[in-house]
């Protein structure tokens, strides 16, 4: 099981409720930061989530944790008809509206509540799903990954891309810098929210990744586990199935 890490230490709410309150609170910077933090290089990575997608002709797509929804807005290259992106920040969910908006998508992407241990649909309502750097902000893994395997299709695809831990030298070492130093810093820099952005650091160097999340989507119940390490392992894709 991931070990469990909140954005506020001395918090008395749980972890879904403090993840939901820092992503309200840097909800307005959060785009812009994220393409520095990333170098851009987070684009290439949805874009290999995007043809993984598309190679299944789904005609319904659920984006958990979709935040400001950039994965939800590219997934619309696929055709697909309806396309939901889920996330617990309202505030972030409302800058993604917008955005879906000036896009012209209103009409086929809907950015609406979704809490991943409880979703509200129907089991076996998606053709595909995905979750971008979402889904270490679980509060209970093994029940959000229960509640997606039970509204996928059979047959359907769910593809997760999340950072993961470089293993080999100098990319060990830097990514350690990256997160643990260069990341907080630049969150109180530019976000006054340094707090929130030691958390996404600390959260992703303690997730399980590799064959480990393998493993555990495997015991919940997943098939054709397969993950696919990029950039010199700094983040990872990960695909599975349903029987």
């Amino acid at each position: 099981m991931a070990q469990q890490v909140t954005p506020y230490k001395d918090s008395e709410l749980g972890k879904k409720e403090q993840v939901a309150q820092m992503f309200d609170n840097i909800s307005g910077n959060y785009d812009g930061l994220n393409r520095v933090i990333s170098f851009g290089i987070d684009i290439q990575w949805r874009k290999k989530v995007l043809k993984l997608v598309s190679d299944k002709n789904p005609q319904t797509i659920l984006d958990i944790a979709t935040g400001t929804g950039d994965l939800a807005i590219l997934m619309a290259e696929t055709k697909a008809p309806k396309i939901i992106g889920a996330d617990i920040s309202e505030g972030m969910m409302e800058v993604g509206r917008k955005k879906v908006a000036e896009k012209g998508l209103s009409d086929r992407i809907t950015l609406r509540y979704g809490d991943s241990e409880n979703l509200p649909f129907p089991d076996g309502t998606f053709d595909a799903i995905t979750v971008a750097f979402g889904i270490r902000n679980f509060e209970t893994l093994e029940k959000g990954l229960a509640e997606i395997l039970r509204v996928l299709k059979p047959g359907g695809i769910f593809v997760i891309l999340e950072t993961s831990v470089p293993t080999k030298f100098p990319f060990k070492q830097g990514y350690k810098f990256h997160t643990k130093v260069l990341l907080p810093l630049i969150g109180r820099l530019f976000s006054k929210e340094g707090s929130a952005y030691s958390y996404l650091g600390e959260s992703a160097s303690v997730f399980p990744f590799g064959e480990q999340l393998n493993n555990i989507l495997r015991k919940i119940g997943f098939i054709e586990v397969k993950h696919m390490p990029q950039t010199m392992g700094v983040a990872t894709i990960y695909t599975a199935s349903k029987q």
